[in-house]
Formats: structure tokens, C-alpha cells, sequence
């Protein structure tokens, strides 16, 4: 059974209940989920609706929301217990994520969408926001004052502050104004791969002192340059594992074959939720079981619990 701390499926089911569909995710239950026991949604605003992110958040929240509703093997939850419980029934248990603060117009705004389930917030996206820069902009501001806030504020909450995507700067003003155990939601080793995207061996090392979890991600780009495989995918996951501990990394596939633009972007050998039982026995000829269990959910599960509760 699999955590897989990020997906963007909410971006998907947006779409197409834009084009008047439902039940969208329950249609393609097999296809998404098979495997899956428990995953981040995470809801991502698009530079083209930055003007007006916080409109744009709440209606792909809204829409995903619905569409949970209208199926029996999917929940929403907001608790390591709601999940235990929804495992235990049959059902993936999925948490509510922001994959970048734009919709953030006050830290009184995180406390809303702290109410509608909220619980795990990437700082930033890619680029500048109101609480830092992202890790492709060409300046290297670290968090800004109202980021402070917003962390301090997800701390006070039980949000998980989720470090992938801001750049170095703001990493380690995140961890200077923090205490509590943080995540990089999905992202690699830079040392394996030369990716802004990617974290310095030092950041890696970190987030575990610090009770964190990495999630590998299976973004093409970010696990090798060119033909990405399987076995490169692997390789990142046990890099880390050797770096930090076997109790500091997880799982952060962040899929895109399904959204528009993004089809064939894929890590040859693993291409989608389909190819798990092959990530797992690659997983198995490296690693003992206890240790496969803790990368495939059991790290992630632990730190949602710490912070979330």
C-alpha cells in the first residue's frame, strides 16, 4: 500500500467537471488508485489565474470536493485517525493540499481553508508568491515577512509545511523560523540530477534531523536528464535513503500523464499508478521489508501524525 504525498488530480477533475462531467474520479477509480492507500490532492493555481488564485483554489476545490462526494471507495480527511479509519473501511484516504500560497491573501485566509480541510501547504510553486520565490526565479529572496507569518501560522494550526518548489533561500528561512517537522512533499536528490527542482545533499540531511520526510517524485526532469528509467527512479530513493535513513523517505510520484500538454512525460518502466508492483519489487531487491513498509507509507503516515495529528 502506497502515501503518495502528491498528485494533481484535482487540476484533472477541474477540467473535466468543467466540460460537465461527474463522478470523475470513481469512473477512473482503477486507473488512479489502484495500489494507493492514501494521497495528497494537491490543488495548484496556473500562472494564467494567479490574478485571481484565490477564486480560482476554491472553485478546484470545490469541484474535487463534489467529486469525492460522489464516490463510496474515496475520502476526504482530516485526521491520521480519519485515515486509519477510511484504510480500515475499504477506502483511499485523501488529504486536502495547497501546491503553492497564491490563494493566500491573509494568514485569516489559511485559517479558512484550514476549516474546509487544509492540511498540507508548499510555500511556493516555482516562482515568486507573496511568502517567497520559487526555485526558477532569477532572484534568490528568502521567505518575506508574510511568509513568516504563514508559517508560524501553519505550525500553530497543524498544517505541514511542504518545502519542495521554493528555492534555498527560503528553505532554510523556513526551517530557521519553524520547529516542527516539515516535508518535501516530491523531490529528488540533486546530486543524482542537476535539477533546481532537486535538493542539495545538506537540505536532504535536514529535513530527516528534523523528523521530515522527502518524497521521491517521477517527474521525468527531475530523475535523469535524458531516458529517465524505473531503475534511475530507484536509484534517487536509495541515494537518499543511504544519505538520510530509511525512515526519512517517501513517495511523491506527481503523475501528469493525465493532464493536457503533459501526455508521454513519463519515467520509462513507470509510467503511472499501473506500474507499483514494479517500483515495489525493485524496492524489495534493495531494501528490507521493514524498510520498504516506512518509504512506501509508513514515514509519511508517522509525520502526518506528529504534525497533523
Amino acid at each position: 500500500m502506497i502515501f503518495d504525498a502528491h498528485s494533481d488530480l484535482p487540476t484533472y477533475v477541474y477540467m473535466r467537471r468543467g466540460r460537465g462531467e461527474t463522478a470523475v474520479l470513481e469512473r477512473n477509480f482503477e486507473r488512479f488508485f489502484k495500489g494507493i492507500g492514501s494521497r495528497v490532492m494537491a490543488v495548484w493555481t496556473p500562472e494564467d489565474r494567479r490574478g485571481n488564485a484565490l477564486r480560482y483554489a476554491l472553485d478546484v476545490y470545490a469541484r474535487f470536493r463534489r467529486d469525492v462526494m460522489e464516490s463510496q471507495r474515496l475520502e476526504l480527511v482530516t485526521s491520521s485517525r480519519g485515515m486509519e479509519e477510511a484504510i480500515k473501511g475499504g477506502r483511499v484516504a485523501l488529504w486536502f493540499g495547497l501546491e503553492g500560497g497564491e490563494p493566500l491573501e491573509s494568514v485569516e485566509v489559511l485559517e479558512v481553508f484550514y476549516s474546509l480541510g487544509l492540511r498540507v501547504l508548499t510555500l511556493t510553486w516555482s516562482l515568486r508568491n507573496a511568502i517567497g520565490d520559487g526555485v526558477f526565479e532569477r532572484t534568490n529572496g528568502g521567505l518575506t515577512n508574510f511568509g513568516v507569518e504563514v508559517v508560524g501560522k501553519a505550525e500553530e494550526l497543524g498544517v505541514l509545511v511542504d518545502l519542495s518548489h521554493i528555492n534555498e533561500a527560503g528553505f532554510w528561512d523556513a526551517l530557521d523560523v519553524t520547529s516542527f517537522p516539515v516535508m518535501a512533499s516530491h523531490s529528488n536528490a540533486r546530486k543524482l540530477c542537476d535539477s533546481p527542482r532537486n535538493l542539495m545533499d545538506e537540505q536532504i540531511k535536514a529535513i530527516a534531523e528534523r523528523g521530515g520526510v522527502v518524497g521521491a517524485v517521477a517527474i521525468p526532469s527531475f530523475v535523469k536528464k535524458e531516458d529517465p528509467t524505473l531503475e534511475d527512479y530507484v536509484r534517487h530513493i536509495e541515494y537518499m535513503v543511504d544519505l538520510a535513513g530509511s525512515r526519512a523517505v517517501g513517495l511523491g510520484f506527481d503523475f501528469v500523464y493525465y493532464l493536457e500538454g503533459w501526455s508521454g512525460r513519463a519515467v520509462e518502466g513507470f509510467e503511472n499508478e499501473g506500474a507499483i508492483p514494479a517500483l515495489l519489487e525493485a524496492l524489495r531487491e534493495r531494501f528490507s521489508e521493514r524498510d520498504v513498509e516506512r518509504v512506501t507509507f509508513g514515514n509519511f503516515e508517522r509525520l502526518f501524525r506528529e504534525v497533523v495529528g
